[in-house]
Parts: structure tokens; C-alpha cells; sequence
């Protein structure tokens, strides 16, 4: 029982050092902005309204994604002309709406707190991300320990919490929609899968969560209706955007590929760095890179093993499959974005390692190395 206490003081301290380090993104003047990622050299293509509102502009930074997302949170029904000229891709990015809409609402409409919202969005995600695997991983010692931190720390849910950026929105939600399967609520979970889809609309995917029903004897209805209630928000989403952007609202991303094409890229990068020696740049890449094969190989034996298509299984493998296709520009970087293109791979990996008596230490300490380049990415950042 002491034992038990000690881990579960651990799991608050890993909480606690947590808000700790997003504590450090607040500036006076600018708030929690910094999460967002915008360039300093950008005002001039921003929206009107965001030029207007105090955010910190990264000096050395050429932006990231993020700075799309919460521009969206200032024009949440895409009909300002200026969307053009402030967005990379602007169907491409408002197929992603969910994270715009909320922080919107929560902003109360004024820019200023819109943009404050979307920073700390994935704050609050990765908060009920925490509860959530609490209760998936309920703490019996360091083993468990391990596998609820590793997920949290992984470098693809830090990476969306550093960025700001929807992926933590919707693996929550695809985390939330397997919750409610395993308790038997089928069309609720469908529904929180819908919204999944409008925070990523590869989030769908996960839909082969319900292949147990399938199973079962006279259940197909109810995977039907599950599947009909899934894609309907995006479907009318995307119906809304067609009437803006015609024959290009589908357009845009390109980023799917023939498969291991991304991962062959990485590997010759990591080849190419490695002539400079083991940096920092080869440390990130490589630790993020075992994490992502010991993942992959391991859903792949359970599936083979065990013929195992329980929920989180399902949606493991999808994303393992959405990661093998990947274009090369999703890999590039160091680690490059497939961390959190495949988070929900991480994070079901670590649920059914938990509920794998007979997982050896080695499996779940390979499976979260990329919790070294995700904690690494947090404390980069200073004022």
C-alpha cells in the first residue's frame, strides 16, 4: 500500500511539473500566445483582427501550424476574404475546424481571448487526457506508472500541446469515444468520434473501433447507425465549405503517399546526421523513431497473435497504417510530425500494455522513447 501511495504521488508531481513548465510560456504582455507558433515576420499576411491583438511573435521561428488554427478561431464560419491571405491552405486547414470553434466560444468572440483560448486549448486536453488514463492505468506500481507518463509524455502529445495544434483535440476525443464503447454506449461514443472528425478528419479512421460489433450477432444496424452518426458532422461540414471554395474545398494537405516512402525518409536522414555525430538532432530523431517501430511492431504481433480487435487495438493499427503512408515531408523534422500524426497508436499501445500482465520492461520502455524528444520540446522554449 505505501508502495502504491509513493507512485501515485509521482503521477501528481509529473502533473504538477507539467502545469510548472506551461506556467513558463506566460509572458505579461502577451499571455500563453507563445504556445501558438507565430513567425515574426508575418504581420503583414494575419488577419486584421489577430494583428490587432497582443501575441508573441517568434523571432528565430518561421511559425508552424498552429498560427492557422487559431486564426480560424477569429473567422469560425470562413467568410472573411482576408482567410486567403492569412492561411497556407485555406480549405486544407478549415476541414479542421473543432479547435477554431471552441476557442471562439470560450474566447467569447473577441480575438484577443480567442487567441489565448487556443493555446492553452491542449493544456486542458492533455489535463483530461490525464484523468482519462488514470482510469485505463489505475496505479499498481512503476510499471503502470511508466505507461500512463509515457503516453502523456510522448513526443506527439507534447508536440501538439507546444504547437497548439488540433491533434491533442482530437485524440481526447477519439480516447473518450473508445471510453464510451468499452462501456457499452455505441451511438454516444459515434458521436464523440463525429466531433473527433471535425478536430481531424483523420480522425475517422478510428471508426474500426467498432469492428467488435460486427461480431456479434445481429448488431449490424447499430454499426450501421454508429457509422452514419460518425461521419454525418463532417459530411455537413464539408457541404458548408463546398459552397465557399467550389470544387476546392476537398483539395489541399497532399501529405498521403505510397506506403513506407516517409519512413525510408527519416531513416536516411537520420543516416545523413549521423556523419555529425550523435547530436541532439540524432538523439530526438532516433529515440522518436524506436518508439514509433517497437509501437508498430508490437500492435502488429498483438493482432497477429492474438487476433485481438478489441477498440483500442483497432484504432492503434489505423493510425500505425496512417503513419506508413505519410508523405516524407510529415516525417521531416527532428522528430517530425507522424509523433503526433500516430498519437493514438502511442496512447493504445500504452492502455494494452497495461492490460498485458506478461509485457516485458523492455517492450514498454522502447515503446515510450519518445518521451525524451516530447520533454525536450516543452523546456526548449525560453523567454
Amino acid at each position: 500500500m505505501r508502495g502504491t501511495r509513493i507512485w501515485i504521488a509521482a503521477r501528481w508531481l509529473v502533473i504538477a511539473a507539467f502545469l510548472v513548465v506551461v506556467a513558463r510560456y506566460y509572458h505579461p504582455a502577451y499571455g500563453f500566445t507563445a504556445f501558438i507558433e507565430f513567425p515574426a515576420h508575418g504581420h503583414s499576411y494575419e488577419l486584421p483582427a489577430v494583428q490587432a491583438a497582443a501575441h508573441y511573435d517568434h523571432p528565430t521561428s518561421g511559425g508552424y501550424d498552429g498560427q492557422f488554427y487559431a486564426q480560424l478561431g477569429v473567422e469560425p464560419l470562413i467568410r472573411s476574404a482576408d482567410l486567403t491571405r492569412a492561411l497556407d491552405d485555406p480549405p486544407y486547414r478549415a476541414h479542421r475546424i473543432l479547435f477554431s470553434w471552441i476557442a471562439y466560444a470560450f474566447g467569447l468572440g473577441r480575438p484577443a481571448w480567442i487567441l489565448q483560448v487556443a493555446a492553452l486549448e491542449n493544456v486542458v486536453c492533455w489535463l483530461v487526457l490525464a484523468w482519462l488514463l488514470w482510469r485505463w492505468i489505475p496505479q499498481t506500481g512503476p510499471r503502470a506508472f511508466v505507461l500512463w507518463a509515457g503516453a502523456l509524455l510522448a513526443h506527439g502529445t507534447l508536440m501538439s500541446v507546444r504547437y497548439a495544434l488540433p491533434d491533442g483535440l482530437s485524440a481526447l476525443l477519439i480516447a473518450l469515444a473508445v471510453f464510451a464503447l468499452e462501456r457499452g454506449r455505441p451511438f454516444i461514443a459515434a458521436a464523440v468520434l463525429g466531433a473527433a472528425g471535425l478536430a481531424r478528419e483523420t480522425a475517422l479512421l478510428a471508426f474500426g473501433m467498432f469492428t467488435g460489433l460486427l461480431r456479434r450477432p445481429r448488431t449490424w444496424r447499430t454499426w450501421l447507425g454508429a457509422g452514419v452518426l460518425a461521419v454525418l458532422p463532417l459530411a455537413l461540414w464539408m457541404d458548408y465549405l463546398r459552397s465557399i471554395y467550389r470544387t476546392s474545398a476537398l483539395a489541399g494537405g497532399g501529405h498521403i503517399t505510397q506506403p513506407f516512402l516517409g519512413l525510408a525518409s527519416e531513416v536516411r536522414s537520420i543516416a545523413a546526421h549521423l556523419g555529425d555525430g550523435f547530436t541532439a538532432v540524432v538523439r530526438d530523431d532516433v529515440t522518436a523513431l524506436v518508439a514509433f517501430t517497437a509501437q508498430a511492431c508490437w500492435i502488429v504481433w498483438r493482432m497477429v497473435r492474438h487476433r485481438d480487435a478489441s477498440p483500442w487495438t483497432m484504432v492503434a493499427s489505423a493510425f500505425l497504417v496512417l503513419a506508413l503512408v505519410a508523405h516524407p515531408v510529415v516525417w521531416d523534422g527532428a522528430p517530425g510530425a507522424y509523433t503526433r500524426v500516430a498519437l493514438p497508436l502511442a496512447m493504445g499501445v500504452n492502455v494494452l500494455l497495461a492490460r498485458d500482465p506478461r509485457a516485458s520492461w523492455w517492450v514498454i520502455a522502447l515503446v515510450n522513447l519518445s518521451t525524451i524528444p516530447g520533454v525536450v520540446l516543452m523546456l526548449s522554449f525560453a523567454w
